[in-house]
């Protein structure tokens, strides 16, 4: 059987990405990076989501067993008045070492006074696969608008700042199973899912 070594020790990521295969009546075995020593140091230096997607990826297969494939995911948001950013430094924007209340805090005082009709923002995420022979990404995005304060209290990131064109939530209040049929990680997981079974 297949394995898929994924670059996160998050138990969920874990979860969603072994239903997801299943689902797509796949028999693929999904394993964190603690089962072969745990995930290498990799600094994050790429320019875009892809590239840091990479990194990750190929920074795991380069401790991992030949024959399996890695996957490493890379995500952020990005606001249209910031001239896209935080993008790639979404998970430090207020500094090294910040939590989610900072980098919030921060969008909110960089965005104080910018009007509705101005705060067009979207969620990116892109999965990195790699393997023998095998170099392959997939994004996802989901549009939306960023608010003026914070709703609800689920979710992680910006999520209480994101309200998605697809619903009158913002992230950080929809169902996990709502938040799974629209957002930007889902859609990129669905086109990896897409692959796999085409090959």
């Amino acid at each position: 059987m297949k394995t898929i070594y994924l670059a996160s020790g998050n138990a969920h990521k874990l979860h969603e990405l072994q239903a997801a295969l299943e689902e797509a009546g796949l028999s693929i075995k999904v394993a964190g990076p603690n089962t072969i020593g745990g995930m290498p140091e990799v600094e994050e230096t790429g320019s875009t989501f892809e590239s840091n997607a990479l990194l990750k990826a190929h920074g795991l297969r380069e401790v991992g067993p030949s024959e399996g494939w890695f996957l490493a995911d890379d995500s952020g948001i990005e606001i249209d008045a910031l001239g896209g950013q935080p993008g790639v430094i979404s998970a430090r924007f207020a500094g090294l070492g910040c939590n989610d209340e900072a980098n919030n805090d921060k969008v909110l005082e960089e965005m104080k006074g910018v009007p509705e009709s101005d705060r067009t923002c979207r969620f990116q995420c892109v999965l990195a696969l790699v393997g023998d022979r095998v170099e392959v990404t997939f994004a996802g995005a989901c549009e939306g608008k960023l608010l003026t304060e914070r709703q609800g209290d689920g979710g992680f990131g910006y999520d209480p700042l994101f309200l998605p064109d697809e619903s009158a939530s913002t992230f950080a209040e929809i169902s996990l199973e709502e938040k799974a049929k629209i957002s930007h990680r889902a859609r990129a997981l669905t086109k990896l899912i897409e692959w796999i079974s085409s090959q």
